[in-house]
């Protein structure tokens, strides 16, 4: 059965760090690229960041750009989001996402472009 499973949520003070973790199984993960998106209420999904299945590229959205890193380890089969100069905008739920991809530079960007989503983890940024 095809899991992703986030942890590493939680509440923060603006300038502050979390470290997010999206543990996988069921999929060959090397052969997916990987992305986070998150969902604050009343708006709709946006992508946070993604990488390819090689690790070989990243993208980010544009408001995160310069403080968030998202980065994979493919033995163990997890990808992770490590979020700097947190702001209370930063405030969402996020999600793991994988798309099954051949291509090394692939990010994934769209929300549609996934094959599968964990059930995501809370991140709370106070003032």
């Amino acid at each position: 059965q095809v899991q992703l499973v986030e942890s590493g949520g939680g509440l923060v003070q603006a300038g502050g760090s979390l470290r997010l973790s999206c543990a996988t199984s069921g999929i060959t993960f090397s052969r997916y690229a990987m992305g986070w998106f998150r969902q604050a209420p009343g708006k709709e999904r946006e992508v946070v960041a993604a990488i390819s299945w090689s690790g070989s590229r990243t993208s980010y959205g544009d408001s995160v750009k310069g403080r968030f890193t998202i980065s994979r380890d493919n033995v163990g089969n997890t990808v992770y989001l490590q979020m700097n100069s947190l702001k209370p905008e930063d405030t969402a739920v996020y999600y793991c996402g994988g798309k099954l991809s051949d291509a090394v530079y692939y990010t994934p960007t769209t929300r549609d472009s996934y094959d599968y989503w964990g059930q995501g983890t809370q991140v709370t940024v106070s003032s």
